[in-house]
């Protein structure tokens, strides 16, 4: 056997190390960093292996770039105790009133317009599902179709800016955060109007699940409208600063969040004991995010190293198969991928193993970075561990899981028609940033 067989066959025993490590239910973070240091020890040596495994969490600690994570994390956790999902609802309701589904609407409004907030999926579905759920309910909604909207909205929190999720990718696949941000608007709202739409077709099919609430005088829309206020100070600081070229996107994110926790302050919405609670929401979820981070680091060195990407891209492309049959495979594997993973352990795992391949067709990185993120909201509402589907779940145990998965079928079909109109039309991803000229 050659030393390129010894290498490739290390690669290939090492995904499936990982595999069985993360079915036995070893935390995601844990695995991916023994996997990645035993086999890059087999190529390299231990001695450069535990070296490398050293250096990773040392140089992830002290990158200025990875700060920009915890600060948008508080900001969207000082957003979600100050009672500002629940004036976004409100204030979408009255937009939408008197419509067939306006509450269903409203909650993707909100959805869509706090994730400009919050880049946290998890945090806006359980944030949401205490605000809208209820109050569907309360209407005559059918529950299942109510939990699975609130379940489906909650997810372009990774899509529209400022995303967590975004700011992985852009670490992971050395992209430009700001381009990331700008290509991500059009998809973004793209995905929360054929959500809209989706609502619309269901309320005509089946409108005993969504029926219609009174519309309000237009000056009660106008007043309920006013409470976006906040919205509009939080998004200007942490998105429009940016590109007006006042703030590099970590600065945007401080000064966001501090502008948040005065808002919180000066409304009396929040008090000293909710900030300090908002404060360990943003250690623990950090925590987790970079204990993965740093397992996937210490994994993609080994992967790097056997040079797999690389031979993947090379073979792929040797074979002449259409570029629209390796894209539908991509697809196909990131559906998968999000039956048991998490949307930031698909990207850490995943990325350098597809950009290569990707690249050596011709595409954008800054492209399929919403590409990717986009797969990442269907596995965050596809069975059997659609993740934002267990919250809800959890926070309405009268909802059977399967009864949820059910309603967000219909936003599960906008997702796979978001991803068509991508392929399709990948000048929506890359108009603003050349408008922007970033």
């Amino acid at each position: 056997m050659t030393a390129g067989m010894t290498v490739a066959t290390t690669g290939i025993l090492g995904v499936v190390g990982l595999l069985l490590l993360i079915f036995v239910r070893v935390p995601i973070g844990l695995a991916l960093a023994v996997s990645g240091t035993i086999g890059y020890a087999a190529i390299d040596g231990w001695s450069n292996a535990l070296k490398m495994a050293g250096n990773v969490p040392f140089n992830l600690a002290s990158a200025y770039a990875l700060s920009v994570i915890p600060l948008f994390i508080l900001m969207g956790a000082v957003a979600s105790r100050a009672n500002m999902a629940r004036e976004l609802f409100e204030a979408s309701n009255a937009v939408f009133s008197g419509l067939r589904g306006a509450l269903a609407h409203a909650t993707i409004g909100s959805c869509a317009l706090f994730g400009a907030i919050c880049g946290s999926s998890i945090a806006t579905a359980a944030t949401f599902s205490r605000v809208a759920i209820p109050e569907m309910k309360r209407h005559g909604y059918e529950p299942a179709f109510a939990a699975g909207a609130v379940a489906s909205a909650g997810t372009l929190d990774v899509l529209i800016p400022p995303s967590v999720l975004l700011a992985v990718y852009a670490i992971v696949a050395e992209q430009s955060l700001p381009k990331l941000y700008a290509a991500a608007f059009i998809p973004g709202f793209a995905l929360a109007a054929l959500y809209v739409i989706a609502v619309s077709i269901v309320a005509h099919l089946k409108p005993e699940w969504v029926p219609r609430t009174p519309g309000l005088p237009l000056a009660k829309r106008l007043r309920a409208s006013v409470g976006m206020w906040k919205l509009g100070i939080l998004f200007f600081f942490a998105v429009f600063g940016i590109y007006l070229g006042w703030f590099s996107p970590t600065e945007a994110a401080a000064i966001a969040a501090f502008v948040a926790i005065i808002i919180a302050f000066a409304t009396g919405a929040m008090n000293i004991y909710q900030l300090g609670d908002a404060l360990l929401e943003t250690a623990f979820t950090t925590a987790s995010i970079f204990f993965i981070v740093v397992g996937a680091f210490i994994f993609s060195r080994f992967i790097v190293l056997t040079r797999a990407p690389t031979e993947l891209a090379a073979f792929i492309t040797g074979t002449g198969l259409h570029w629209l049959w390796i894209l539908l495979a991509i697809a196909a594997f990131y559906v998968v991928l999000g039956t048991f993973l998490d949307e930031v352990s698909m990207i850490l795992i995943s990325v350098p193993v597809t950009l290569p391949l990707i690249l050596q067709m011709g595409y954008d990185g800054i492209w399929f970075g919403i590409f990717v993120t986009v797969m990442c909201t269907i596995g965050l509402i596809s069975p059997p561990t659609g993740m934002t589907v267990f919250v809800i779940q959890a926070q309405h145990p009268e909802i059977p899981v399967e009864r949820i998965y059910l309603g967000t079928l219909p936003f599960l079909i906008a997702d796979f028609v978001l991803v068509a109109l991508l392929v399709a039309v990948p000048g929506m991803v890359l108009w603003l940033p050349r408008y922007f000229g970033i």
